[in-house]
Parts: C-alpha cells; sequence; structure tokens
C-alpha cells in the first residue's frame, strides 16, 4: 500500500515562500502522476498543481506565476514552491497519487492515495 507523507508546511508572512514536500514509499513513484490539493476551512478541496509522470503540468489559475510543482524521481519525491503568498492561500495542502498517468490528471476521483496533509498558515 502506497504512502505519501508531506512537510514543509507552516506559518508564514504575506509575500513569503515555502516549500512543500511529499516523500513516497511503497509505490513506483515514477509511474504515478501527482497533484498538490489544498483545503481552507468552510470550503471544498480543491487542486493546486499536479504533474504527470512525465513531467507536464498544470496549475490553477490563482497560482500560475507563484507556485511550481516538481517532481523528483530519484528521491521518489514531489515538491511544491510557494512564492508570494497570500492570506487566501492559507490552508491544509494534500499530495496525491494516481497510477499509470502520463498525462496530468486534474480528476481528484482518479487519484489512489493521498497524505494527510500539512498546513500551509500566512498571515497578513
Amino acid at each position: 500500500q502506497g504512502q505519501l507523507v508531506e512537510s514543509g508546511g507552516g506559518l508564514v508572512q504575506a509575500g513569503g515562500s515555502l516549500r512543500l514536500s511529499c516523500a513516497a514509499s511503497a509505490l513506483t513513484f515514477g509511474s504515478y502522476a501527482m497533484g498538490w490539493y489544498r483545503q481552507a476551512p468552510g470550503k471544498e478541496r480543491e487542486l493546486v498543481a499536479a504533474v504527470s509522470s512525465g513531467g507536464s503540468t498544470y496549475y490553477a489559475d490563482s497560482v500560475k506565476g507563484r507556485f511550481t510543482i516538481s517532481r523528483q524521481n530519484a528521491k521518489n519525491t514531489l515538491y511544491l514552491q510557494m512564492n508570494s503568498l497570500k492570506p487566501e492561500n492559507t490552508a491544509v495542502y494534500y499530495c496525491a497519487a494516481a497510477l499509470g498517468r502520463n498525462r496530468v490528471v486534474t480528476d481528484a476521483n482518479l487519484y489512489t492515495y493521498w497524505g494527510q496533509g500539512t498546513q500551509v498558515t500566512v498571515s497578513s
């Protein structure tokens, strides 16, 4: 059973940066499309960014130009570099994995594995 563990969340001032990491185990990481989702209190979960097994990327309009998703298959790790953070970016951030998808996956129902989440809080 695959496992995903996020890290790197925390408290940061508006305009600051954070880099989230997602360490994968017990799965063939390079064969999975990956995604970062977030959920703020009282709001629905939303896709922030996604990357295919081949490296193609997708970003939500709200984070384009500020966030960068990347993967390092040799380390079984997914990253989300977040710059110019805003208070509205405050949420629990989750990574997710979808098997055998050499394309970007934007449908949450297609993701098989989910991490436990890491809290990101941006103060104004």
